[in-house]
């Protein structure tokens, strides 16, 4: 039986998007140098590990012919091979030259930055500290990058662990997908425990993670939700999260719109939205669009910093594509 007195409409919802959100400058490149590998050399490609940490975007460049895998050793005699925007150790270079494979490196300018600073302060015969995640793709890279003992720290309790003497002199280095925020508590606490501490000013630190931070806690201040776009296995995604989380408002790290729960709406009337450098603007369409079917939006962006930051493409692919593909993969060996 129709009811005599319709219960009222859900109110509107007023949606609020983070600016900047989404891919940075190295996560860009990584994904054009694949698919440029792609058009130049044809399928397939491999690439070790994957080329950044999203699946949506791993599973559009394995459609296209990219085939992803954890060591070499899966790589087969000859096949183009492209390096991960995370870096990897130089062991893994080396067996790549031996092999004679033709290597494309997708390492993000900023996390070689640091490759080179780390080898300069060892150099220079201090210490090394690495800021960093332990088993994250970036650290282990970075680690062996430098040719020196790197002392991982995770927390202030790792700094305080350290087995050196205070006069030691130190230098350390971050993982790129922290900030400003993430690691000023942990260089405060190097410089409390060692007399000799050195390691990059801050304007040498991701600008891509600082600034999605930077804008996070902005859209915390006007939101009663927060919904982040991004993988689990995401550091700077699930960091995001974390930052709604301490600002005291429900946070939810989601792969795209169909991971959105309706009672996530209940009692809501603004949920700001945002994404990790690696999830593509697709996957925040997919969550607005899942929103616009559970209420009535009214969208808007709040002003942020503006990124007009480029990198350049390795020299190979830089030049026009052959027609031949066969043939020109033939010429990159």
């Amino acid at each position: 039986m129709p009811e005599l007195f319709p219960s009222d409409p859900m109110p509107s919802l007023n949606v609020i998007l983070a600016n900047p959100r989404g891919f940075c400058a190295g996560v860009t490149r990584a994904i054009d140098i694949v698919e440029r590998a792609l058009d130049r050399f044809g399928a397939p490609v491999y690439v070790r590990h994957e080329i950044v940490h999203n699946r949506f975007v791993v599973d559009q460049l394995r459609a296209k012919g990219a085939i992803f895998v954890e060591e070499l050793s899966e790589v087969p005699s000859g096949a183009t091979t492209v390096l991960s925007a995370h870096g990897v150790a130089r062991a893994v270079e080396e067996e790549a030259e031996e092999r004679q494979l033709p290597v494309i490196d997708a390492t993000c300018p900023l996390v070689t930055k640091v490759h080179i600073q780390g080898r300069r302060y060892a150099k220079a015969g201090r210490r090394i500290v690495l800021i960093g995640h332990a088993g994250h793709a970036e650290v282990i890279g970075t680690i062996g990058q430098i040719d020196a003992p790197v002392l991982l720290v995770s927390t202030i309790e790792d700094i305080a662990a350290l087995p050196l003497e205070p006069a030691t002199p130190i230098a350390y280095v971050t993982q790129t997908t922290l900030s400003v925020d993430d690691t000023r508590g942990m260089i405060a606490a190097l410089h409390a425990r060692f007399s000799d501490v050195v390691g990059p000013d801050v304007d040498d630190i991701c600008y891509a993670t600082q600034n999605r931070q930077t804008a996070v806690r902005k859209l915390a201040e006007v939101s009663d939700l927060l919904i982040v776009v991004g993988s689990r296995n995401s550091s700077n995604s699930n960091r995001l999260c974390e930052i709604g989380t301490e600002m005291g408002i429900r946070s939810y790290l989601v792969d795209g719109g169909d991971d959105v729960e309706p009672a996530w709406l209940e009692g809501v009337e603004t949920v700001g939205i945002t994404a990790g450098a690696s999830a593509p603007d697709a996957l925040v369409d997919s969550v607005i669009a899942r929103l616009r079917r559970l209420r009535e939006l009214s969208v808007t962006q709040l002003e942020g910093v503006s990124e007009n930051i480029e990198f350049s493409l390795p020299p190979i692919l830089r030049r026009p594509v052959a027609t031949n593909a066969p043939a020109a993969r033939a010429a990159a060996k």
